[in-house]
């Protein structure tokens, strides 16, 4: 791993950084948030016609900018910084992958494009609330039961005759909570269980929005810089993403949907560990700040030592998961990574660490900056309470941080057992591995 980056990757972060500070003070955050979508069009489209932002990740026969993870978790990074209201998460992390990852020709063709360029925003929508299970950071079921399992709640999907695949011919019926710009996505990617309990199987589908029968609505969410909105399927006409029965004319083409959602897993929790730094980062400077200027007893309350010390451990603890999120994203980018076709265990385990370290970090950020701002840090008026709702929230949405760490730990085989020949066995991947 090369640790230095490319002139290129410093300039989008710096061109980035640059356009938000002018553009997501947060004045404009608190106005964004309180408007329909949730976050302010007019920026999105500047951020998609000046830096590519949706379109960072995608190739660029599909109108992409052709990066990679890399640039990616470092544009979610001043993101996250700025506390930016956007489609960037739901949309760049989350659902484009997918469709640009399983989606057969025509329906890259279609959909990407206006990805890309910023005129169509899309949704992941994953039953249960198991976001973190079903991209595979926090272990749970890799059949998909979590889509509902054929039994109730979750989305039940059925096809309405053969048409090979095409739009109209399956219908979805359920509801998905906690969907991030579901309210608002002009897209749906939503996961959905076909077949029934016993033989059923996870399949993903695309909707449209103001398809009919398809109800959404914003949810009141702890983090109003991550809107939420509910979604609800009375019958509605989906078109699978991809084909259901193998194949696809994306970059992985055959890959099961399973399989990508563990790679998808991989690369997200890298991006979301970038954001999360970016967030704990300027918390801390902006408390950093505070201390300098702050007197009490006729001296900088920086000046005591109780104070350094606590703002010490969090900057190391910023430091740690930046170092951490770097390295998941380079992994997120190897090789074995990118090919999509099963999960690179080292990849994900790497993921999945640092996305617990960020989200730690974030928290102590978080915490540190409401305590050390004093009786002004827990009012209303002032900016804090908005990195401890970001840093709540994300645990929420990807973790809790114990279960990242344990699932990461599996994947290395540090959960082995003594098979009594010198040799260890995986529980949970049944391999071998010499004992030292």
């Amino acid at each position: 791993m090369d640790a230095a980056f490319t002139e290129e990757q410093d300039g989008i972060r710096r061109t980035l950084r640059g356009l938000l500070r002018e553009r997501c003070g947060p004045d404009e955050v608190k106005a964004a948030v309180r408007t329909a979508p949730g976050h302010d069009p007019a920026l999105w489209r500047l951020l998609a016609r000046q830096l590519g932002l949706p379109g960072l990740a995608l190739p660029p026969e599909v109108g992409g900018v052709g990066c990679g993870p890399t640039e990616l978790a470092l544009a979610c990074e001043e993101a996250g910084r700025a506390l930016l209201p956007s489609p960037l998460t739901a949309t760049a992390v989350l659902a484009a992958p997918l469709v640009d990852r399983l989606g057969t020709g025509s329906q890259r063709a279609a959909l990407l494009p206006r990805i890309a360029d910023g005129g169509l925003t899309a949704a992941l929508a994953v039953p249960g609330a198991e976001l973190g299970g079903a991209l595979g950071l926090t272990g749970g079921d890799r059949g998909g039961g979590w889509a509902g399992g054929g039994r109730a709640g979750g989305v039940q999907a059925r096809e309405c005759g053969k048409g090979g695949g095409e739009a109209g011919n399956w219908r979805l019926y359920g509801q998905v909570d906690q969907v991030l710009d579901g309210h608002s996505a002009g897209l749906l990617v939503v996961a959905a269980r076909t077949g029934g309990y016993t033989g059923g199987r996870t399949l993903l589908f695309l909707v449209r929005a103001g398809a009919p029968g398809l109800a959404r609505t914003r949810l009141t969410a702890l983090d109003e810089t991550r809107p939420q909105g509910r979604i609800e399927l009375r019958d509605v006409a989906a078109e699978p993403l991809g084909i259901p029965d193998g194949g696809g004319g994306g970059a992985g083409g055959g890959v099961a949907p399973a399989d990508a959602l563990a790679w998808l897993g991989t690369t997200a929790a890298a991006a979301l560990a970038a954001e999360a730094v970016g967030a704990a980062d300027a918390a801390l400077g902006r408390t950093v700040e505070h201390v300098r200027t702050r007197e009490q007893f006729g001296r900088p309350i920086g000046s005591f030592q109780a104070v350094k010390h606590r703002l010490a451990e969090v900057y190391v603890k910023v430091e740690e998961a930046r170092s951490a999120a770097y390295y998941a994203a380079w992994a997120a980018g190897s090789a074995a990574a990118v090919s999509g076709r099963g999960p690179d265990t080292g990849a994900a385990a790497a993921s999945g660490l640092a996305l617990a370290t960020a989200l730690e970090a974030q928290l102590a950020a978080a915490g540190a900056a409401v305590q050390l701002h004093g009786g002004i840090g827990f009012t209303w008026e002032h900016d804090a309470h908005l990195y401890v709702k970001r840093a709540a929230s994300d645990e929420l949405l990807f973790g809790p941080v114990h279960r990242l760490r344990a699932h990461a730990a599996e994947l290395e085989g540090l959960f082995a057992q003594p098979d009594g020949s010198g040799a260890t066995i995986d529980g949970r991947l049944g391999r071998k591995a010499v004992t030292v």
